[in-house]
């Protein structure tokens, strides 16, 4: 027993920065930008919550910085001069945070003239001299330089501990050299100078080599190198750098803290309810004034209606789960976490009555421990759920590290858990959800009844945020938890979770599973409120079931066809080597800016296209295509760059990828990645196989058919054209897919004055890059650029364009205005693409904020018309029981696996089904080829 107090000092400045950038963009009235800003409030409320239910303290206080100059902008005038003026919604929101904090019971500090960081400073040794236990919350690695034996720092949201051995691990110093370690790599967000190009590891290298900087500065003239030329450099300023950095420990904070040194001023209050539900009214925080109420609730109440939660189904309402939520249920899901209950299964007993619990429950959160990220070979090590906010069960099956407990067999967990897993009527939710379906699979296991996935919500509502559940449970709930590093450690030293304690797996796991549930509680309403927004979630939701299939079937890669290839283009490569040692009269490494540089610019005298940052003449991709219009060096060196990469990543590497087990390759599509809702592939990419080179498209070879079946692509035709016809509305452009005319050629025909039949294959040309050029929001620069022209021509197309086709133009200034006035655009299915720096970006980034406006919603509405084909398709396979495989997703393309009986039902139907899958103002248009490999088919 102690009874040594603690003093909890929390950087408000630090918090309101980072809550106001992990929140969506909230308002008071929700959807519409107009209204107040609320999103860092809502963010602050929720650290500042789970930080009092996390850290018990006796003494506390919030301190943020007060507005103005301080005692270091009279020290020098140039202090923090780099730093961006505070966002406009950040600013309207600093006084009610202020006030909110002091309504959650925290004491709130404000010192003119002096930063938070010298409060905290202050406070911290005031309280240590009194032997007080200090903590301060703070993602700011400033405040380091003040741990010693009495205080801490801890980062709440990402679980760091700076303590003196987590700040010697993490900066390589101890606290007491943190100053001069500061001093000496400088801060270039405070514009506070250190030696030029010293960064982290040099600066704790000299530390640790001299003892201190004063010893470091005596000792300049032995420093060797670069290196010590620059600390010499900058001798000078170095004491000013020092006294920047170094945070006061001795400001006067008399009339500010009552009674100091005494920190009895400092309190730590109650939540003061009856004023806290008109401001969370006033901020339209629903759920919170729910959260309110819900603590006025009897507990009987509560009791009661947890005993009807359990009711068997049969005496439930069938559609239960997507019925409006009760008021009570409401009140519960808002209220915090707290008390929490994970149990460790470790005996049948307790295995029985989770199993009684998961059977009973609405909907159960699940989350799985595993042997690999890879989804295809990762084995259960264990399994957690979690039906009730703060509960959760944790089974251990596969631990083996030594002495070890007895665990549960897995093969029997399995087949008792099995029934409940397949039964599509016993609602589940998970956080990317088709991870742990192939983990199930690889056990023999087809989970059914997936009803949410926390990542695919986060993806829906705000598509710009981190969709991991640490973000989401910081962001929406201010919970903060354990990280896999936490438990298993980094890089060469990273355990198996195999080896990781099971109590410390257990509470891991169960924290998954607790926070996706809590997670779900929060965004489900959301979506719910908003129709469009809930369609295309459902639409990811039915996307992630097809891709499961996709990624389960993989697709069969002919190995001597890639073998063979890679021997030819070895073969090329080293051809293209000796003709470039010829044409530059000396062997070089091709892959050595600095070496080609010297040959073009120093022995060959190539014109200098542009300059790198240091001064020096580039030899960038840009460059290199731009000379190899005139000369052949650049041109081979392009040529060899070329296909070193695509032997590499894909000649070399696609036979090594194949599963052993299946003999295919698996590729990984990544639903939450592309803000347009494309997908991304990745282990291998299947995507950027370039086919525009016939070395290129010869990989496409490689992907082939088992005996009897035969290789099937299908896909839209001009497709975004035909999405802007249907946006924009255009007259002439929906006649001429209305009237299924060559759309380039009618496009030429306009902007050039003539007749469709008299184009020209250079003005068709020209029309093509024209309509896709557009569609991206090319400028007349760019148009030239790319067709080689000048700039006056170039705006002389763009001009006729848009006389011929005004709804194009209407509909491009239209779109920038809606995006300016809310802040996104929406797909033709609602899919919403935020664009935040439409308004408070800089000249270029600005541009091309507009430049997205114009064409994210085509771009998204491709994503979403392939996903509703990709979704559909597998639906009727599935009906029709057919032995026809969906075997990739690119681009605007499926891909299938057809075996030679189904061969003229595939080429029928899937186009008909594809064309089908929406009704636009023009018709989709599916086109489908069939082959014995990927490139015959395409």
């Amino acid at each position: 027993m102690t009874d040594k107090k603690t003093l909890l000092l929390v950087d408000g400045s630090s918090y309101l920065y980072r809550a106001f950038h992990a929140m969506p963009d909230l308002r008071a009235v929700p959807g519409d930008p107009k209204s107040p800003a609320t999103g860092a409030i809502r963010g602050m409320i929720n650290m500042m919550t789970a930080l009092r239910r996390e850290v018990r303290a006796d003494y506390a206080a919030c301190i943020f910085d007060a507005p103005g100059k301080t005692f270091r902008d009279d020290w020098y005038p140039e202090y923090k001069a780099n730093r961006s003026p505070m966002p406009d919604d950040l600013r309207s929101q600093i006084d009610p945070i202020h006030e909110v904090v002091k309504l959650l019971g925290w004491p709130v500090l404000t010192v003119p003239d002096v930063e938070a960081d010298d409060v905290i400073g202050t406070l911290a040794k005031v309280a240590a001299a009194q032997g007080v236990e200090v903590i301060v919350s703070s993602g700011d690695k400033d405040l380091s330089q003040l741990v010693d034996e009495h205080i801490t720092i801890i980062d709440t949201m990402n679980g760091k501990k700076r303590d003196i051995a987590g700040v010697t691990a993490e900066f390589g110093v101890p606290p007491s050299l943190m100053v001069d370690y500061q001093t000496l790599i400088g801060d270039t967000v405070d514009n506070v100078p250190g030696v030029p190009k010293v960064g982290p590891k040099t600066a704790a290298k000299w530390l640790l080599e001299y003892g201190s900087l004063d010893a470091l500065v005596e000792r300049a003239a032995e420093v060797k190198g670069a290196a010590g030329e620059n600390l010499r450099q900058a001798l000078d300023k170095l004491p000013l750098s020092k006294r920047l950095v170094t945070i006061r420990t001795d400001c006067d904070l008399n009339g500010f803290v009552e009674g100091l040194p005494s920190l009895e001023g400092l309190p730590v209050g109650a939540p003061q309810t009856a004023e806290l539900k008109p401001f969370y009214e006033k901020f339209g925080f629903k759920s919170l004034v729910k959260s309110l109420e819900a603590q006025e609730v009897p507990p009987e109440l509560i009791e009661e209606n947890a005993k009807k939660k359990a009711a068997s189904k049969a005496d439930r309402d069938q559609g239960g789960l997507f019925d409006e939520p009760s008021e009570l249920d409401a009140q519960e899901a808002a209220a915090p976490a707290s008390n929490l209950k994970y149990d460790t299964i470790m005996e049948w007993a307790q295995f029985d009555a989770w199993l009684a619990k998961l059977e009973a429950a609405e909907l159960t959160a699940i989350d799985t421990e595993t042997t690999s990220l890879d989804e295809m070979v990762a084995q259960i090590v264990g399994i957690s759920f979690s039906v009730t906010p703060g509960e959760a069960a944790y089974i251990p099956l596969t631990h083996n590290y030594p002495d070890a407990p007895a665990q549960l067999p897995i093969d029997e967990v399995l087949a008792r858990l099995k029934p409940w897993l397949e039964n599509a009527d016993k609602k589940k939710l998970g956080q990317h959800i088709k991870y742990d379906r192939h983990v199930f699979a690889n056990h023999g296991i087809e989970v059914q009844g997936y009803a949410h996935d926390t990542m695919l919500q986060s993806y829906v509502l705000e598509v710009n945020k981190p969709h991991g559940l640490s973000s989401l449970a910081e962001r929406h709930l201010g919970r903060s938890g354990i990280s896999y590093e936490d438990l298993c450690g980094k890089g060469a030293h990273q355990i198996p979770f195999s080896q990781v304690d099971i109590a410390k797996a257990a509470e891991y796991s169960c924290e998954d599973s607790d926070q996706t549930l809590d997670v779900h509680r929060t965004l489900w309403p959301l979506l719910q409120k908003e129709e469009k927004l809930g369609f295309i979630y459902q639409l990811e939701m039915d996307s992630s079931e097809a891709l499961y299939r996709i990624e389960r079937n993989g697709v069969l890669i002919d190995a001597p066809t890639l073998a063979a290839q890679s021997h030819d283009l070895g073969t090329r490569i080293m051809a293209l080597e000796q003709e470039a040692y010829d044409i530059a009269g000396q062997p070089f490494n091709l892959g050595s800016p600095k070496q080609i540089g010297e040959i073009f610019f120093t022995k060959l005298g190539l014109p200098v296209v542009k300059k790198t940052p240091s001064g020096a003449p580039s030899t960038d991709e840009e460059v290199l295509e731009k000379l190899a219009e005139d000369y052949p060096l650049p041109a081979k060196i392009l040529e060899h760059r070329g296909l070193s990469k695509l032997k590499g990543t894909y000649t070399d590497k696609l036979g090594q990828l194949a599963n052993p087990r299946t003999g295919r390759v698996h590729t990984h599509y990544a639903q939450a990645v592309a803000v347009t809702g494309r997908l991304s592939s990745n282990d291998p990419n299947l995507q950027n196989i370039p086919i525009r080179t016939p070395e290129g498209r010869r990989v496409r070879e490689a992907f082939v058919a088992p005996a009897g079946s035969v290789i099937a692509s299908a896909d839209y035709s001009q497709i975004e054209l035909r999405i802007m016809a249907h946006i924009s509305g255009d007259e002439s452009l929906l006649r001429a897919f209305t009237d299924g005319v060559d759309v380039h050629r009618a496009t030429a025909a306009e902007v050039f004055g003539t007749t469709p039949d008299q184009v020209s294959s250079e003005q068709r040309r020209y029309a093509k890059v024209i309509n896709f050029g557009l569609i991206y929001g090319m400028s007349s620069f760019g148009l030239a650029k790319n067709l080689g022209i000048e700039t006056k021509a170039a705006a002389s197309y763009i001009d006729r364009y848009f006389a011929r086709y005004p709804g194009v133009k209407t509909y491009m200034d239209q779109i920038v205005e809606f995006a300016r006035d809310k802040g996104y655009v929406e797909t033709v299915f609602g899919r919403r693409l935020y664009l935040s720096e439409i308004n408070g970006g800089n000249g270029p980034r600005k541009k091309a904020a507009e430049r997205q406006a114009i064409n994210a919603p085509m771009q998204g509405t491709a994503a979403d018309l392939i996903k509703l084909s990709m979704v559909k398709v597998q639906n009727v396979l599935d009906e029709e029981k057919r032995a026809t495989k969906m075997i990739m997703q690119v681009h605007d393309e499926l891909v299938f696996e057809v075996p030679e009986a189904e061969i003229d039902w595939v080429r029928t139907e899937i186009p008909r089904l594809m064309a089908g899958v929406a009704a636009l103002k023009v018709p989709l248009l599916a086109e489908i080829g069939v082959g014995p490999n990927w490139d015959k088919a395409h």
